[in-house]
């Protein structure tokens, strides 16, 4: 698993709610630390993101210094 994962909602093939469920479920899956990133700025939407295990959230657009600093606030450092 990799240490840290930048997950959009919106995806191809299936979107990051769903892809978030399913990894947590995997074995080793609670262990990457997740950060949601998205347009969506609806608050249910938001806590659906987090409930599903989301480690932190971030709306589009971001540069890199949001993503360093959320990844930190999520316990995972440099």
């Amino acid at each position: 698993m990799p240490e840290g994962i930048l997950l959009d909602w919106n995806m191809p093939v299936m979107d990051g709610v769903e892809f978030l469920r399913t990894l947590r479920a995997e074995p080793g899956g609670r262990d990457p630390v997740v950060v949601f990133c998205t347009v969506e700025n609806d608050r249910d939407r938001i806590l659906e993101a987090l409930e599903a295990g989301a480690d932190e959230y971030i709306m589009k657009p971001f540069d890199g210094d949001i993503i360093q600093a959320k990844f930190a606030l999520a316990g995972l450092t440099p």
